[in-house]
């Protein structure tokens, strides 16, 4: 940490934490604008905009994370710093007289407009009215201060102030501090024990064996690469595109098949998360030769403590979550192995996952811009109905709006639904690097394999493999 006069006011500056630096390292490939995560709350209420503003102003003096600023020191150095207090105007948009589809791609347009960079505010929230009597927020937030778990809870936040200036419910707990947070990180990173501990498991992991890399749209992308570079043995592939041009798509479960999928995690004692990875390697092997060694990019949240749940911030960590599963195992053995992995992950998730691509990169000589994973998975339980607090029981929805630009081929999120908990697969997708047709194939077999393995759990993989 270090002292800068910033507008004639001493400001404690500090460095980036490691998942700030992986999207800091994001910007140096792709447009600025793939840091934006535009999201819209809207409820179906005849909303009173003036407590409205007020309980955005509160949740604003209550989350420090959201009142950060950037600045490059002179040796260009980007460091982050916090803001006393909020006092930017919150406009109202009305958008009651439009289509509720042009107001949508209007905020989409919104979200594509990236940020200045340093000693300026981050994010931007608008009140809004639409067309069917939902009236809420709109937020465009940059994701070096943000990531969806604190997205969520500014949100949940603010609608429980609402309700509380409102309707007299109890007001949300205080947040926990940002930059207490951020200091234990960076106190990790400076060559602790704990850090030194987790660069070893990561190292072994480096060094065991090497990946294979499997593609969501079939083995032509790598044995086209092998011909390039004339090498029949390559094992990974380049990712990285030139044109970062991108959209989302989104596909809803239906309520009675989500509710299968919840019920099967909770009789057999798993997560959703590693039932959806399980899915998702056998479609990656399926598609590539009934391939049994499969990697997927795992999202990390890295908020176990009460302090990290509710500090704001970017705190997702990437990592590959690797499994070699035989042909014979059953399909709930399968998910077993994953979450065994995904613990293993999880206790040493605070490393950098830079610096891991890189020292992986750099052992098995594997040029920039490849990789041994085609398509990255975040599971989000969380929604506003998660909320312990008495929220009157007001229909809500909300939205993700695509910023126009990807860093990685094929991004999947699946969030629950507001109305009834069910399963929405939202698929950020690289244009250049998938079709329309293939992401909607790649769910059609995502789903004919969570059906066929949940149906009956003691169903081998190679059994699946041959029904779908």
């Amino acid at each position: 940490m270090k002292e800068i006069n910033i507008h004639g006011a001493e400001m404690k500056c500090y460095p980036l934490c490691a998942a700030q630096k992986l999207h800091n390292y994001t910007i140096k490939f792709c447009p600025a604008q793939v840091l934006c995560i535009g999201t819209g709350l809207y409820v179906k209420e005849d909303t009173d905009f003036g407590i409205l503003k007020r309980a955005i102003y509160k949740a604003y003096e209550m989350m420090d994370s959201m009142r950060l600023r950037f600045i490059q020191d002179e040796n260009g150095e980007v460091l982050q710093y916090i803001v006393p207090f909020e006092e930017r105007d919150i406009p109202l948009v009305d958008f009651s007289n439009w289509k509720e589809e042009d107001a949508h791609n209007e905020m989409r347009k919104w979200t594509a407009m990236p940020f200045a960079r340093y000693n300026s505010p981050m994010n931007q929230v608008i009140m809004i009215k639409l067309p069917d009597g939902y009236n809420g927020m709109y937020m465009k937030t940059d994701h070096m201060t943000m990531d969806s778990s604190s997205i969520i809870s500014f949100g949940t936040t603010v609608l429980e102030i609402y309700c509380a200036m409102r309707y007299g419910t109890d007001m949300p707990a205080p947040m926990s501090s940002y930059i207490k947070q951020l200091e234990k990180d960076l106190e990790y990173e400076a060559d602790s024990l704990a850090r030194k501990r987790d660069e070893e498991y990561w190292k072994k992991k480096i060094e065991s064996s090497e990946p294979m890399y499997t593609d969501f749209a079939g083995q032509g992308r790598l044995l086209t690469q092998r011909r390039e570079n004339n090498n029949p043995e390559q094992r990974w592939a380049m990712v990285i595109s030139r044109s970062p041009e991108a959209s989302i798509s989104t596909f809803s479960l239906e309520y009675e098949a989500s509710m299968r999928l919840i019920k099967f995690c909770e009789l057999h004692s798993v997560t959703m998360a590693s039932l959806l990875l399980m899915g998702m390697r056998t479609v990656l092997s399926k598609f590539n030769d009934d391939e049994k060694d499969v990697s997927i990019k795992t999202c990390v949240s890295r908020r176990g403590t009460i302090s990290a749940k509710k500090c704001g911030g970017t705190r997702v960590h990437f990592f590959p979550l690797r499994t070699i599963m035989q042909p014979e195992m059953t399909f709930l053995d399968g998910i077993h192995m994953i979450q065994l992995e995904q613990s293993k992950i999880f206790r040493h998730a605070n490393y950098d996952p830079i610096e891991y691509i890189a020292k992986r990169n750099q052992y098995r000589k594997c040029n920039p811009g490849t990789s041994y994973e085609s398509i990255s998975l975040t599971y989000q339980p969380l929604t506003l109905r998660s909320s312990k607090y008495s929220i009157p029981d007001i229909p809500y929805k909300s939205m993700w709006y695509t910023n126009g630009v990807a860093g990685q081929p094929l991004y999947l999120t699946v969030m629950h639904r507001p109305e009834d908990n069910g399963m929405n697969f939202n698929f950020e997708y690289r244009k250049d690097a998938v079709t329309a047709e293939e992401m909607e194939y790649f769910y059609y077999y995502l789903c004919r394999v969570l059906f066929r393995g949940i149906e009956d759990e003691n169903r081998t993989i190679g059994e699946i493999l041959d029904m779908i």
